[in-house]
C-alpha cells in the first residue's frame, strides 16, 4: 500500500497522500459477510490490509473490513464519503445502509460512495478481547453512580481487575495499537486504496473525534468534514466523560416537561420540578432497597441512554411508573447471574475496543484520590448523574502509556469542517460543539440545532440542519455559524415506512448483539441507532439485561409522582419500547 510513515508526534506521524501512480494495494469489492450482507443488497465489501503498528510499516498487518453503497450516478460522484458511528468500539459495516434506511438525501448517496468501516480492534477488524465475562463486575463502560466516597473506593477495585483482565487476555498483542491515531491512519490509507486523491468525512459521536482527528492529521487529503455530536477535541478524555453530567441536567427538563403534561397517564408529577423530584425519590429508594438487580444506578443509567431521544420518553416513564410496586423475585427470576456458567459476553469486543482507544488516547490519572475528589464535585455541581460519569475507569489502571501524545487540533488547512450539534445532548452536550469550533477557529462553522437527544443529521428530524448539511456536501456550500430553529422535516409514507423499519431492525440487532439490554432496545433506535456513543452494555454494573424488568405493568391508580405507590401487581416481559418511532 502507498503509506509512507514518518515518526514524531502525532500530527507529522502520518500517511502520505497517495502518489498519483495509484495505491500498491487494490480494493476488490465483492458479496459482504450474512450479518451485513442481509441489512440491504447493495452493500458489498473488501478489506485494506495495514500495519497493526505504523511505527513498523513492514511489520504485521491487519485487515480493515470495509463496505460500500456506490453512487447510483457515476458521472455526477464526487468522491467517497467515509463513515464513522462512534463508539468507540462500535461496527460501521452497516452504516451506510443504515443511513439510507434513515433518510439519507439522495443527492448526497450520488454524490459519493458510502464507506463504513470496522474500525481497527472492532468486529472483522482484527477484534480485541480482554475475555470479559460474567465472573468479573464489569459490564459498563459508564461507572456506577457513586452514592458516597466509599462507592468510587469500591468501584476502583473492579476498575484495576478489569484493566489487569484485558492486559492478562491480550495474547496477541494488538490492545496497545488501537488508538484514535491509527484509526485515522486507517482512514487515509482505505482513501489511497481506493485511488482517491481525497476523501469526505461524516462522523457521529465519537465518530466526531475521530473525524476531528483526521482533518488535524491530514488536512490535505480530507475533503468536505461533517462532524455531528462532539465530544470537544479528538479523543474521549476525562474532562468530555465528565460532560455526561453536564448534558443530563441541560437534557432532562425536555423529559420532564413530556411527563408533566401526561401526569394523567404516568403520574410522574403534575409539573417539571415534580417529575425532577421523582426522578430523586425513586433513584433514592432504590439505592437504599433494590429491586432485583434495578439499584439506583441502574435507574440513573436507564434514564441517561433513554434521553438520547424522545421516542424513548413512553418507555422511559412507563419504566419510572411501574418501580415503586415491582416484584423482587419477579424481577431477579432464572437469569440470576449467580446461575449462569461464566462465558464471553456478547459485548466483549466493544467494551475491549472501547477501553483500548480511550485508554491509549489519554494518559490518565492513578490517582484514585482525583476521582474521589471529582465525584464529590460532581455530585453536587450535576446531581443527577455526575457522580457516575466523573468516577473511576480501568484507564486508571491501563497497562500501557500512551504510544505518542494525542492528535492536536490543526487550524491550519481549508475551511471544511463543519460542525453539526443539539443544544441538548446527554452524551455530548453544546459545549464540546462550541470547543471544537473554537479549536478549527479558521476552518470550521457551526450549527447549532434547537433539538434534544443525540445524532442530528439525518439520526434527527430537524428541517434546517437536514438542509444546511446536505447543501454541504451536495454543493460544497459552507454555511455561516448558523442557528436551527425546532423544525421537523416531513417525510412521505414510503420514506417515513423506511426509517421505521430501519429503526426497528437496528433496535432487534442491538438486542441480539447485547443480550436484549434494554437501555440498546430502547434507547438506541432514537438515536444512532446503533448505541449511545459511551452509554453501553449493562447499566452500571448491574450484572443483569434491563430487559428483564422490562414491562412491568400496574393496574392501580396511584402515582410515583403523587408519592403514592402503585396497587397492581408486576409482569416482566420486554422492556417498554411500544410502537415508538421518529
Amino acid at each position: 500500500m502507498a503509506v509512507t510513515v514518518v515518526t514524531g508526534i502525532a500530527a507529522s506521524l502520518a500517511a502520505a497522500p497517495a502518489q498519483a501512480g495509484g495505491p500498491a494495494t487494490r480494493v476488490e469489492w465483492g458479496v459482504c459477510p450474512e450479518e451485513v450482507a442481509v441489512v440491504s443488497p447493495t452493500l458489498q465489501c473488501a478489506t485494506v490490509p495495514v500495519p497493526l503498528n505504523y511505527r513498523d510499516p513492514d511489520g504485521v498487518k491487519i485487515d480493515i473490513a470495509v463496505s460500500r453503497i456506490a453512487s447510483a450516478k457515476p458521472a455526477e460522484r464526487r468522491g467517497i464519503l467515509l463513515l464513522n458511528p462512534g463508539g468507540p468500539g462500535a461496527s460501521g459495516l452497516t452504516m451506510p445502509a443504515d443511513l439510507v434506511g434513515l433518510g439519507l438525501p439522495s443527492s448526497v448517496s450520488e454524490r459519493y460512495d458510502l464507506i463504513g468501516m470496522d474500525p481497527r480492534g472492532v468486529g472483522r477488524s482484527a477484534p480485541v478481547s480482554c475475555g470479559f465475562t460474567g465472573e468479573l463486575d464489569y459490564f459498563s463502560n459508564v461507572p456506577p453512580y457513586a452514592v458516597d466516597d466509599a462507592a468510587v473506593i469500591e468501584r476502583a477495585r473492579t476498575a484495576k481487575a478489569a484493566a489487569e483482565w484485558c492486559a492478562a487476555n491480550d495474547t496477541e498483542g494488538r490492545l496497545r495499537h488501537i488508538t484514535t491515531a491509527n484509526t485515522v491512519r486507517d482512514l487515509d490509507a482505505i482513501r489511497a486504496a481506493l485511488g482517491e486523491e481525497k476523501a469526505s468525512y461524516f462522523g457521529a459521536s465519537y465518530g466526531s473525534a475521530l473525524g476531528a482527528a483526521y482533518a488535524s492529521m491530514f488536512p490535505d487529503t480530507t475533503d468536505r468534514v461533517v462532524i455531528d455530536s462532539n465530544l470537544g477535541d479528538t479523543r474521549l478524555d476525562y474532562a468530555a466523560m465528565r460532560r455526561f453530567g453536564l448534558g443530563v441536567e441541560q437534557t432532562f427538563p425536555d423529559f420532564a416537561a413530556w411527563a408533566a403534561a401526561r401526569h394523567g397517564a404516568y403520574g410522574l408529577g403534575r409539573t417539571p420540578a415534580q417529575v425532577r423530584r421523582t426522578y430523586f425519590r425513586l433513584a433514592e429508594r432504590l439505592d437504599e432497597a433494590p429491586v432485583g438487580f434495578i439499584t439506583g444506578a441502574v435507574f440513573r443509567f436507564t434514564t441517561f441512554a433513554a434521553l438520547y431521544g424522545k421516542v424513548n420518553y413512553p418507555a422511559l416513564a412507563q419504566y419510572w411508573q411501574s418501580l415503586p410496586r415491582a416484584d423482587d423475585a419477579a424481577v431477579t427470576g432464572s437469569g440470576d447471574r449467580a446461575a449462569t456458567p461464566p462465558e464471553l459476553l456478547p459485548w466483549d469486543n466493544f467494551l475491549s475496543a472501547y477501553l483500548a482507544v480511550t485508554c491509549n488516547d489519554v494518559n490518565w490519572s492513578e490517582d484514585v484520590n482525583t476521582y474521589r475528589r471529582a465525584v464529590a464535585e460532581d455530585r453536587k455541581r450535576y446531581p443527577m448523574f455526575g457522580a457516575a460519569s466523573a468516577s473511576i475507569t480501568p484507564c486508571a489502571y491501563w497497562a500501557h502509556e500512551p504510544s505518542e501524545p494525542p492528535v492536536r487540533i490543526n487550524d491550519k488547512g481549508p475551511r471544511n469542517v463543519l460542525i453539526v450539534q443539539n443544544l441538548r445532548d446527554p452524551g455530548t452536550p453544546h459545549r464540546g460543539g462550541e470547543l471544537l469550533r473554537e479549536k478549527f477557529a479558521k476552518r470550521s462553522r457551526l450549527v447549532s440545532v434547537d433539538g434534544s437527544g443525540h445524532g442530528v443529521y439525518v439520526y434527527g428530524d430537524n428541517a434546517c440542519a437536514l438542509n444546511v448539511t446536505t447543501a454541504y456536501l451536495v454543493d460544497g456550500t459552507m454555511p455561516r455559524d448558523t442557528f436551527c430553529g425546532p423544525a421537523t422535516r416531513r417525510l412521505d409514507a414510503d420514506a417515513a415506512q423506511r426509517r421505521a423499519d430501519t429503526l426497528d431492525r437496528l433496535r432487534r440487532r442491538n438486542a441480539a448483539t447485547f443480550g436484549g439490554n434494554a437501555i440498546k432496545e430502547s434507547a438506541l433506535p432514537a438515536t444512532l441507532g446503533k448505541m449511545p456513543p459511551h452509554a453501553h452494555a449493562l447499566a452500571a454494573s448491574s450484572g443483569k439485561p434491563l430487559s428483564r424488568v422490562a414491562r412491568v405493568s400496574s393496574g392501580g391508580r396511584g402515582h410515583p409522582g403523587d408519592g403514592r405507590e402503585t396497587s397492581g401487581g408486576v409482569v416482566v416481559g420486554g422492556v417498554p419500547t411500544g410502537g415508538a418511532r421518529l
